[in-house]
């Protein structure tokens, strides 16, 4: 973990040494100065030396000022480093989500990931900046202040040493019993990112079923949770103050009473007792200082867990080592495939799937909620890797493949259509990044969205919100359509894709498919017989098993679950499976 962190230090090595120098620089100038006041007293003072008094004044305040200065470029270096350290930590974190596969990411909540991204990274920001500062300058001033007060009186510095001791041992107590409920208390961040996630992104249903006291009611629990937590590690932390109050009085009056009658017995001066008290204050404020990194410490270290975790994960689907870089054809072959989403499930998604498609082949899709109809698309652009057997495109296992030149060629509309926060154009050059104008335009031709696109006041440069909230969810798959056929892939994937269009357009945009795009292989996963019934052939999908395949009219001679769907909706039933979510 510790080796993963520094890693991310990277540019700010220099920032990163230069902080802890500045730091030891100002303590030596802070331990000088007690010195330069005792010899004020005992020389000047009481000698009645105006002369010493003026030049130690002075050698005081050149003290003081160099002491500012180390301390100012301490603070500066000190943030630079903390702040690129944290920097480099995001960046680190989402280059490496970006390379997941979806077996990767199912592992991780998205609340989850943003507050490793935000709340998490900013404690180890924090505690970065404490450890090079505070870690730094606490111990330093510590040694310094001790060896300082032992020259000066030994027998008198031995209650410091004393002090140090005790404090010691109550701040590890304290902080041990304080570690539990910090290690706790980021998971409840989670929960609290979660439950804001989910009312922002549902926002409208909300509103629609009037629940926004239910959904306060939520959030507020979530707070309570992260407000309890800290409460329950604050009050353990809080006892820090008193216990360093009393061990600084404590310290005072037993150096004050002891240090009264070595003065009245000659064996101390008036000026070094200053300076031992001087130097007091400078120890148990470095005892104090270690106990605040000693606390943050203690919160980013299940912080620095959740962050190296993300960082170290490595992709579960990566590129072979001499990678195949050309897809031939849009042929697709299922080879005795089986498919699990976890390694130690009991029961495959999919079983034993037998399939030969041909290359410019429309293949349409259809089965109920549950029957893995999406799972056996997912496996054809290598988002999921296969339990058992093999997928070939183009006659060739799609593990062989380069992924990126494999996903280039098989193009994905997936069932939760999303559109990014741009205009109309950039989200369609998604496919195509160096597509023109006129080529963004046949493709939103042939998905039919160029009529809808036409009567935007802005047409294709109209802003796009976040999510595409401004778009309806038919004009939103017709985008995601356009964008996934300028990719000019030989197979296209419409997963669940024409569900929110009417019957009309579906039948234009299948039209316009087989006219201009024939050599492509099509593959349509659809809940509707009438979007699928003019495929060339059509898979009937039932508990992760095939259990039809063949033409609408092969399949409804000899298929019992083909004509149940095809006389339910033909009879004016409804939607197969209407109301239940796709597979």
């Amino acid at each position: 973990m510790l080796k993963t962190l520094l890693a991310q230090v990277r540019e700010f090595k220099k920032a990163s040494f230069l902080t802890p120098f500045f730091m030891i620089l100002e303590v030596l100038f802070e331990t000088l100065i007690p010195l330069a006041m005792a010899s004020i007293i005992d020389k000047g003072v009481e000698a009645g030396n105006i002369g010493h008094i003026y030049r130690m004044g002075a050698v005081m305040v050149a003290l003081a000022l160099c002491g500012l200065w180390s301390g100012v470029m301490g603070g500066k270096y000190g943030a630079l480093a903390s702040t690129g350290f944290a920097r480099n930590l995001r960046k680190a974190m989402y280059t490496n989500i970006q390379t997941f596969s979806f077996s990767n990411i199912d592992k991780y909540s998205t609340a989850g990931l943003i507050t490793r991204l935000t709340t998490d990274v900013t404690n180890l920001q924090n505690a970065y900046q404490m450890i090079l500062r505070m870690c730094t300058r606490a111990p330093a001033s510590l040694i310094c202040a001790m060896v300082m007060a032992f020259l000066i009186n030994a027998k008198l510095a031995s209650i410091y040493l004393i002090a140090v001791i005790f404090l010691g041992a109550c701040l590890i107590f304290i902080m041990r019993k304080a570690t539990k409920y910090f290690q706790t208390v980021f998971r409840k961040y989670d929960d609290l990112n979660a439950s804001v996630q989910e009312n922002i992104g549902a926002v409208r249903v909300v509103k629609a079923y009037v629940r926004e006291d239910y959904e306060i009611s939520k959030f507020q629990k979530a707070c309570n949770k992260v407000y309890e937590m800290f409460l329950s590690a604050e009050k353990i932390v809080v006892m820090n103050m008193p216990l360093m109050q009393f061990t600084v009085y404590a310290c005072i009056l037993g150096i004050s009473w002891l240090g009264a009658k070595m003065i009245v017995g000659s064996t101390l001066t008036t000026g070094e007792l200053m300076s031992l008290l001087t130097y007091c204050m400078n120890i148990l404020m470095s005892l104090m200082m270690l106990s605040m990194v000693f606390v943050m410490v203690t919160m980013s270290i299940a912080s620095a867990e959740r962050v190296t975790e993300v960082i170290n994960d490595t992709a579960d689907i990566t590129d072979p080592e001499n990678p195949v870089t050309e897809v031939p054809d849009g042929s697709i072959v299922f080879d005795h495939v089986n498919f699990s989403y976890k390694k130690d499930s009991q029961e495959p998604v999919l079983k034993d799937i037998n399939v030969s498609i041909r290359s410019g082949e429309t293949i349409g899709i259809i089965g109920g909620t549950g029957s893995a109809k999406s799972s056996l698309v997912n496996l054809i652009s290598r988002l999921y890797d296969v339990t058992d057997g093999s997928v070939l495109v183009g006659g060739i296992d799609v593990r062989k493949y380069h992924l990126e030149s494999l996903r280039n060629q098989v193009s994905v509309v997936l069932q939760k259509n999303v559109l990014f926060s741009g205009t109309i154009l950039e989200n369609l050059r998604w496919g195509d990044k160096n597509a023109t104008e006129e080529e963004c335009r046949r493709a939103c031709q042939l998905a039919c969205a160029d009529d809808f696109i036409e009567k935007m006041p802005d047409k294709y440069n109209t802003f796009i919100e976040q999510g595409g909230s401004n778009v309806s969810g038919g004009q939103k798959q017709r985008l995601c359509i356009a964008r996934a056929l300028l990719k000019k892939p030989k197979i296209l994937i419409l997963d669940d894709s024409t569900s929110a269009v009417d019957t009309a357009t579906d039948a234009k945009i299948r039209r316009a498919f087989a006219e201009e795009i024939p050599d492509t292989t099509k593959l349509i996963i659809a809940q509707r017989v009438s979007s699928i019934q003019n495929a060339d052939r059509i898979i009937v999908m039932d508990n992760g098993e095939i259990n039809g395949f063949g033409t609408h009219e092969e399949l409804l001679k000899t298929n019992a679950i083909y004509q149940d769907v095809f006389n339910s909706q033909t009879g004016g039933a409804g939607d197969f499976d209407e109301g239940g979510d796709p597979a």
